[in-house]
């Protein structure tokens, strides 16, 4: 009887643990994905070889890019080795 009200009284929290677990596990996995990263810079490129955006700000966009796929790829490092 004990046990059955421990789990009813602790659901909550259970509750709250799993969802924060899920939640962190989907932004590392956003965070981290590489494959995300060149399909933007594959689609940025193609604007800019239609003429869709000019050079500067292709340059600019190419940057920020260029700098989350370094962070992706730095995280995902220290996820193996830690």
């Amino acid at each position: 009887m004990v046990l059955i009200l421990d789990d009813i009284l602790l659901a909550p929290v259970k509750m709250t643990v799993w969802v924060a677990g899920k939640l962190r596990d989907t932004a590392l996995q956003e965070m981290t994905d590489e494959a995300g990263i060149h399909e933007e810079l594959l689609h940025l490129q193609m604007q800019f070889e239609m003429e869709e955006i000019d050079e500067a700000e292709f340059d600019r966009k190419e940057q920020a890019l260029m700098d989350r796929l370094d962070r992706a790829r730095r995280l995902k490092k220290e996820m193996d080795e830690g």
